[in-house]
């Protein structure tokens, strides 16, 4: 009685920039770039308190795409945002920005109706607390 669902096999997380910043620590290590500019590893370590294996990992998927880039200074390696790969997502999720400014609006509206009906039924004489 059931219906058949082939599984699809999933994109590889270095196919394109969604599919590399699906995962929610590589999207820490994205914000982090983006806040404090360039890191050593072993800072994103730190800032992030996971093991070294799995930041390198998440960086070489994020190189991958191009959203990172690295630098060797000195002994170390210094990864940093590469911003202008992100674009193909802001321009996507930029198509959604008139729902959410249309919901925050009715949002908006509402509370203020509510916090007019409260102040109204509270300055009504008669009416104690």
């Amino acid at each position: 009685m059931g219906i058949y669902f082939p599984v699809m096999a999933r994109a590889a997380t270095t196919t394109d920039v969604f599919n590399a910043i699906a995962e929610p620590r590589r999207r820490q290590i994205v914000e982090l770039l983006a806040v404090g500019g360039a890191h050593a590893v072993r800072t994103l370590v730190d800032r992030l308190r996971i093991g070294q294996p799995a930041v390198s990992k998440h960086l070489g998927v994020l190189r991958k795409v191009g959203v990172v880039s690295a630098k060797k200074h000195g002994q170390q390696r210094m990864y940093e945002l590469n911003a202008g790969e992100l674009k193909t997502v802001h321009d996507w999720s930029k198509q959604f920005e008139r729902m959410w400014t249309h919901q925050l609006g009715r949002i908006k509206a509402r509370a203020e109706r509510m916090a007019q009906e409260h102040g109204a039924k509270q300055s009504k004489p008669g009416k104690e607390r």
